[in-house]
């Protein structure tokens, strides 16, 4: 109860300053994170950590082989077909 009670000040806090923050400030906010997400420099690194993480997840179901659960295989196998080919939504690294 006492969890309860927490969440739903907390909740109730959050809700009477964002109200008095109101339409401005959300969108200098928003401004912001889009500034921040159209950077260049923040598009390659989040560019060059998908492209890493999908080549770890390629090392390690290489190395696991079939150990892995079949509906687990399954849905590997179609993600890397699915993604054989296409252009991903982040455009090129060579800004």
């Amino acid at each position: 109860m006492r969890y309860r009670l927490t969440f739903i000040t907390g909740a109730a806090v959050g809700y009477v300053l964002g109200a008095r923050a109101g339409r401005e400030r959300y969108e200098e906010l928003r401004k912001g994170a889009l500034r921040i997400a159209q950077n260049p420099a923040v598009r390659n690194t989040a560019e060059t950590a998908a492209v890493n993480g999908r080549a770890l997840l390629s090392r390690t179901v290489a190395r696991a082989g079939d150990k892995l659960p079949g509906g687990l295989a399954d849905r590997v196998r179609s993600l890397r077909e699915r993604g054989q080919g296409s252009e991903d939504d982040w455009g090129t690294s060579n800004t």
